[in-house]
């Protein structure tokens, strides 16, 4: 191999090595999935009317999840509607709906909630709603393990960068 040939292998080496630092230096605080913790109660003014509540585990409203049932033994969703920026929403179960109706709070990938709600005649039996046990799975790396692989590969590439220096040196003697 020529010594400008590998120059240039060495200098494409530490691309991914300064890539891998920049990225550190510039990548955005934690970005981690949180479990959605939510509760359905009735609504005192309507008789048929729930009140589905969701919160992320740090507290902060589910706003703007996308909230649909799914009918018993699946079947087309039904569309319930939004979370607001309280992560509220009132809706009422389908008139005439029977059986355990699963509950889904969507608020994207690694970010959603499951509830049971048994049915009967169209009413929620709300003391008998269960929570799904299924834990999120993070979608996305948490920032640690993002900032860790980054300098992983940030040291590899130093490291093929000195070392093709270092065999450059001992050709040239």
């Amino acid at each position: 191999m020529t010594t400008s040939r590998f120059t240039r292998l060495c200098s494409l080496l530490a691309l991914p090595a300064l890539g891998a630092v920049v990225a550190m230096a510039v990548a955005p605080g934690p970005v981690e999935a949180h479990a959605i913790e939510s509760s359905l109660d009735r609504l005192e003014s309507l008789r048929d009317g729930l009140m589905l509540e969701s919160r992320f585990s740090n507290g902060e409203p589910v706003k703007g999840a996308l909230v649909r049932l799914v009918p018993p033994h699946g079947g087309q969703p039904l569309d319930v509607g939004q979370m607001n920026a309280q992560g509220r929403l009132s809706f009422s179960m389908p008139k005439g709906a029977d059986g355990d109706w699963e509950l889904q709070v969507d608020a994207g990938p690694g970010h959603r909630d499951f509830l049971e709600v048994p049915t009967q005649a169209g009413q929620a039996q709300l003391d008998r709603v269960s929570s799904s046990d299924q834990s999120p799975m993070p979608s996305v790396l948490s920032a640690h393990q993002r900032h860790s692989l980054l300098l992983i590969g940030g040291v590899t590439g130093l490291g093929a960068l000195v070392s093709g220096l270092a065999v450059q040196q001992r050709r040239r003697r």
